[in-house]
């Protein structure tokens, strides 16, 4: 939910590219509606884009069924790309944020007619948005014109029926479609309680990570949308046992997803070669922080930073979202730190409320953080794992 609109307007009324002393470049699209993030980044061989709605150059949500609304999205988002000196054909991994689940048949029809050849990996979940009227969301990370793009598909395996690879993969990095539990071989459901779910996506993931020269050990970063709450730490049971030694940085929130028979969908990426790193949060006084059998606080290979969805919560804020944000994002700059990397650095943020109504609270905090020059981010409401959590943040840096 990234926050409303506007992100990508459509009139190029002007585009600039900023470079820094990091080297992201912040990619300006149309008028600048003084939204916290920029509507794409560029850094480290990738692009960023911020979630995106079906606005208009004045920021304004254009009517229409989730047809429209999808291809208004997509429109948007090939303006930022270009600009950014890529396409939507060089997209790597998207994630579709659909207001109701009964909507993606269609939201597909639109959708696969921008992508007739390797689509990129997806992750489709259902969940509301910023903008009361909005029907979908779309953010995207994309490979800048002339670096590699490669779909990975294991041998055997079927042709996904629906708009999206596998796995595509550029240089040292594999992005991972959003899996749940199916048969590679044939699509058909496999069964099963949580635990038996998450065993499934993940051996899924294993062979499509096999097909492109890698393992469990290469993964960062997760992210893990289950039905119920109450099913987290059956999921971690199983899922921790993938990740004997520094587990990915991840975000765990309640979604729902594209079939009921479905609970728990798995989204990762994968990056081989350089020497990955996990990072442990330090506790406020400067002391060493605790380790988590599930997640690590950041992962760091070579110049990137993959930080887990955090939360501040005290007994102070458990009903104050600007409270809880604060904290959250004072976890993130001790992390931040101690990889060695500052705010600056930061290319892309996805924010999970549990209360749309909240997004103002949680902007003002962002914006103590991020004054200027934003990451791209999305914004989105689903449920948060901890009881008393409105706000949970993950990151992603480059240097």
């Amino acid at each position: 939910m990234r926050a409303v609109a506007a992100s990508t307007a459509v009139a190029l009324l002007m585009i600039e590219a900023f470079a820094f002393q990091t080297g992201k470049q912040i990619v300006r699209v149309g008028p600048d509606f003084n939204l916290p993030f920029s509507p794409a980044v560029k850094a480290g061989n990738f692009i960023y884009v911020a979630g995106t709605m079906a606005t208009d150059e004045r920021g304004q949500l254009v009517s229409g069924d989730i047809k429209a609304q999808t291809k208004r999205t997509l429109d948007n988002i090939s303006q930022v790309l270009k600009a950014a000196g890529s396409s939507l054909e060089n997209a790597a991994s998207v994630y579709v944020y659909l207001k109701s689940a009964s909507d993606f048949q269609a939201m597909n029809e639109v959708y696969k007619t921008y992508f007739p050849k390797d689509p990129p990996a997806r992750t489709t979940v259902q969940t509301n948005l910023v903008l009361p009227e909005g029907l979908i969301e779309i953010s995207m990370i994309a490979i800048p014109d002339g670096r590699e793009r490669k779909a990975i598909h294991p041998p055997g395996w079927m042709k996904s029926p629906n708009p999206y690879s596998y796995g595509i993969k550029s240089g040292d990095t594999l992005f991972l479609a959003g899996l749940v539990s199916r048969n590679g071989k044939d699509n058909a459901v496999v069964g099963g309680d949580i635990k038996a779910q998450t065993r499934t996506a993940m051996e899924n993931a294993g062979e499509i990570l096999k097909a492109a020269g890698m393992t469990h050990a290469d993964v960062v970063s997760s992210r893990v949308y289950i039905t119920d709450t109450a099913m987290f730490q059956d999921m971690n049971s199983v899922y921790r046992t993938y990740f004997p030694k520094d587990p990915p940085a991840r975000a765990t929130v309640r979604a729902g997803l594209m079939g009921p028979q479905f609970v728990v969908e798995i989204t990762t990426v994968a990056v081989k070669g350089p020497a990955r790193e996990a990072i442990t949060t330090p506790n406020p006084d400067g002391t060493a922080g605790r380790q988590s059998p599930n997640l690590s606080s950041a992962i760091r290979v070579g110049n990137r930073l993959y930080l887990s969805g955090m939360l501040g919560i005290n007994e102070a804020n458990k009903s104050d979202v600007k409270g809880q944000a604060r904290e959250t994002l004072a976890s993130l700059g001790r992390t931040l730190k101690a990889a060695g990397f500052d705010r600056d650095h930061v290319v892309d943020a996805v924010a999970y409320l549990t209360d749309v109504k909240n997004f103002s609270g949680m902007n003002e905090a962002y914006r103590e953080v991020f004054s200027k020059d934003f990451p791209a981010r999305a914004t989105v409401e689903v449920g948060i794992v901890a009881p008393d959590g409105l706000v949970e943040i993950m990151l992603t840096a480059v240097k």
